[in-house]
């Protein structure tokens, strides 16, 4: 038996999956930190090619540190990298890299940056950036002011966390660099704690940028939605006044026009919308989990979110319910259609039926006449034959009786005759029409 796993129990064969599902709850790792320390973090679009590039890269990346590579089919792994380590995770449309190493404890919040870290010009990345954070977890001097007012104060966010074992601080803006900035002022963390902490506010701002690419997408397909929900009102009014299977199947072939636009603008977006809102249920889920609570004076981070992300997540809501609403009315005004045309082709097919009916019955009573007329005439030139007869044997016999007479009187008898044999033939071939 191939691939069997030894246990207590005896020799078992394992799913194929068993090992992928139990790594799962292990594929988001978090560092074990603690203050004072830096963090650097990067998402970029991963696609099929490009992920083969990036993994090539990250390989030898890994090689270059003396570092073994991750297995094959792994989707993050860890490896030190200048004084810190760096941590390579692979997701389902992006690659991450993030990076965290030690600082001075007598440095600023936002000094200069460390020059061990692997983003720099050698740094290949695997695609398109989406996101770029740079935090920083320092001991809390107690001077909250100060540290807010390295942030912009129109945006800046402000709670504690960790049940106010730590404040996180961040205004959600770029700095010269193109990051976003976040401060962690620990004030009591354990390194579990530090480390879970600081992955959590990188995946609120990881998420939280992502889940907002389907916004573009809802302003895209919002006019075609409005276009196509136009003519569906006007193809409805349509309907009521429409006759004819022509105009209705005129009718049929533009909602079959517009039930195309609308699901491919549908199969268009469905994942982007669907990892749209996905993603926001990530943010607030961490949000719940980091317990943040209010800092007097400062405005909190999921307040600030639900303001800005709220408007837009409901609009890929609403576009996504409108697609659907709006594929529930084609199909409901399809299928009427189809029903109106159905029965105006049915109609159609009864006229049909009849008039052939009218024509078979046209063709029976000229087939009676013609079969009428031919009794009459094979009579006449049976008569004729048995007048011949007649007079043949009138001079064999010396018969004294007038030769048109003996003729006459046949032909009541052999016009019944043919009648007979012309009734029996039709009998014959299935005909069950009225007798001639």
């Amino acid at each position: 038996m191939a691939n069997v796993v030894a246990t207590n129990f005896g020799l078992f064969e394992p799913h194929p999956l068993r090992a992928t599902v139990l790594g799962e709850v292990h594929a988001r790792p978090f560092s074990l930190v603690a203050a004072p320390r830096i963090f650097l973090h990067y998402a970029f679009e991963a696609g099929r090619a490009t992920g083969t590039r990036d993994r090539d890269y990250f390989d030898d990346l890994c090689r270059s540190q003396g570092q073994p590579p991750p297995a094959s089919g792994a989707r993050h792994h860890i490896i030190p990298f200048g004084a810190g380590t760096l941590k390579w995770e692979r997701h389902a449309e992006f690659t991450t890299y993030s990076w965290d190493g030690p600082v001075s404890g007598t440095r600023q919040p936002f000094d200069e940056m460390p020059s061990t870290h692997p983003f720099g010009i050698s740094f290949v990345p695997p695609g398109l950036l989406l996101v770029a954070v740079r935090a920083e977890l320092l001991p809390d001097t107690g001077d909250l002011d100060r540290a807010a007012a390295l942030f912009d104060p129109a945006s800046l966010c402000v709670c504690e966390v960790i049940a106010g074992r730590a404040i996180a601080l961040t205004d959600f803006r770029q700095d010269g660099d193109g990051r976003s900035r976040i401060l962690v002022l620990d004030k009591g963390l354990n390194t579990r704690e530090a480390g879970a902490l600081v992955q959590r506010l990188l995946e609120i701002e990881t998420y939280r940028t992502l889940s907002l690419l389907g916004l573009p997408e809802a302003e895209r397909v919002g006019p075609d939605i409005r276009r196509i929900e136009q003519e569906l009102g006007a193809i409805t009014n349509s309907i009521r006044s429409s006759e004819g299977l022509d105009a209705n199947r005129k009718l049929l072939a533009d909602l079959s026009r517009l039930s195309a636009d609308l699901e491919a603008g549908s199969a268009a977006t469905s994942y982007r919308f669907g990892a749209s809102i996905a993603y926001d249920e990530i943010v607030r889920s961490r949000l719940g989990v980091i317990g943040e609570t209010v800092v007097s004076g400062f405005g909190q981070w999921s307040s600030f979110l639900d303001r800005r992300m709220g408007p837009a997540i409901r609009t890929i809501q609403v576009t996504v319910t409108r697609q659907r609403n709006l594929s529930e009315k084609l199909a409901r005004a399809a299928e009427l259609l189809r029903t109106r045309v159905d029965i105006d082709v049915e109609q159609q097919n009864r006229d049909l039926l009849q008039s052939m009916n009218r024509r078979a019955r046209q063709q029976l009573q000229l087939q009676q006449t013609v079969e009428g007329l031919s009794v009459a005439a094979i009579s006449y030139y049976v008569v004729g034959l048995v007048g011949h007869l007649i007079g043949a044997i009138r001079e064999l016999v010396h018969f004294e009786m007038d030769a048109d007479v003996a003729t006459g009187l046949t032909v009541p008898v052999v016009v019944g005759v043919i009648y007979l044999v012309v009734r029996r033939i039709r009998v014959s071939h299935g005909d069950s029409s009225a007798d001639l």
